[in-house]
């Protein structure tokens, strides 16, 4: 028998690699003989970068700007392609992630996205014509414009002085200098993996959505979602793009700016990180799936990893099995998934904190338990 475990991370617990492996401890508990293939998945937030590593890209490291100036180490992957090339995979969080930094009203405003700019001009400078960037895990609602800032942006006020960094100071922009800007940016094609379909701003977008989680309150979401119309009007007049388009809120904001600038493309995360590891020949070569992330409910029936995983492998005629943290949704949910049975750590931990702090010991237990009954 193969087996493909390709889980999600448990969030809190364990990353995707991490829970591959406890989860094939327990299948092999029951088929010994069996192959257990390890292939950790993503959606194109935050085990992006980790998923790719794990399917054979190179990582790397470097030291950039964090979202709120301490510097931060920040790592990336790239690997060479047939053609010549190389593609290069960027997670946001990475660099400018929402870990990095206290959500407080002040850090809100203050939060950028420069050292993602940094990350891609050393992208760039390893020869990468491919960069796909992976949305997810946050700080900064500054619609990308730190990025390009990293990259010879500079954004100007009224009396043509450099804006200060940070979302709270885009409602200042009134015009761009363009003329430092990296040429490259013209020639490597920019994926962006996005799987929310907020615009850039109003009701529903980046600021008043997402804002509150990065430590906006009332004044400072109103102050970023001005900051992004008026940044979106400078863009427009600049390159005449209109981008506040749906999908631009995603990571506060950050496709804006590269919608703007070069031919990035907005793709589903979880269909852009299949093609880039490969997993569509793992599927064909399985004949059970085991997938799981640490919390399934009804957002990961809308299109998230574990979820859509299931989908391709149901479309294949390969039975799947999920193991999670917590299941919140209903046998006949799953099995309109081609799920064929689950379980949860919490129906075999003490408590949620017992699973939680024991994650890796119970998710191989749980899947010993679930295979046997299978």
């Amino acid at each position: 028998m193969r087996i493909l475990i390709a889980p999600d991370k448990f969030k809190g617990s364990l990353t995707a690699a991490e829970a591959a492996a406890a989860i094939a401890e327990g299948a092999l508990r029951v088929y010994p003989d069996a192959v257990a293939n390890q292939f950790p998945i993503a959606d194109g937030g935050e085990g992006t970068l980790e998923a790719a590593v794990s399917a054979g890209y190179e990582e790397r490291l470097n030291a950039v700007v964090g979202p709120i100036l301490a510097p931060v180490g920040a790592a990336w992957a790239i690997r060479k392609k047939s053609d010549g090339g190389a593609t290069a995979v960027i997670e946001t969080a990475q660099a400018s992630g929402l870990a990095q930094m206290e959500p407080t009203p002040a850090n809100a405003l203050r939060a950028h996205s420069y050292g993602c700019g940094q990350l891609i001009a050393a992208a760039l400078d390893a020869g990468a014509t491919e960069i796909v960037l992976g949305l997810g895990g946050s700080a900064m609602t500054d619609g990308g414009s730190g990025a390009l800032r990293a990259l010879g942006l500079k954004p100007l006020d009224a009396a043509g002085n450099v804006v200060p960094l940070g979302g709270g100071s885009l409602a200042d922009v009134a015009a761009l200098d363009i003329s430092g800007l990296d040429p490259r940016l013209s020639a490597v094609s920019f994926r962006i993996a996005v799987d929310v379909q907020n615009p850039l701003y109003g009701a529903t977008g980046a600021a008043h959505v997402f804002g509150g989680q990065k430590g906006a309150d009332d004044e400072a979401t109103e102050q970023l979602d001005a900051g992004l119309r008026n940044w979106a009007s400078v863009l427009r007049e600049a390159t005449g793009r209109d981008v506040n388009v749906p999908g631009a809120g995603a990571a506060g904001g950050f496709p804006a700016s590269f919608i703007a600038f070069t031919n990035a493309r907005l793709e589903g995360g979880f269909a852009l990180v299949a093609g880039l590891t490969g997993l569509a020949g793992q599927l064909d070569d399985a004949d059970l799936v085991i997938t799981g992330e640490g919390s399934l409910d009804s957002q990961s029936l809308t299109g998230k990893a574990p979820i859509a995983l299931a989908d391709a492998a149901r479309e294949r005629g390969i039975p799947v099995i999920v193991v999670a943290g917590r299941i919140l949704v209903t046998p006949e949910d799953l099995a309109g998934h081609g799920v064929v049975a689950a379980a949860q750590l919490l129906d075999v931990a003490s408590s949620p904190e017992d699973a939680v702090a024991n994650a890796a010991k119970y998710l191989a237990w749980a899947t010993s338990q679930v295979l046997e009954g299978a």
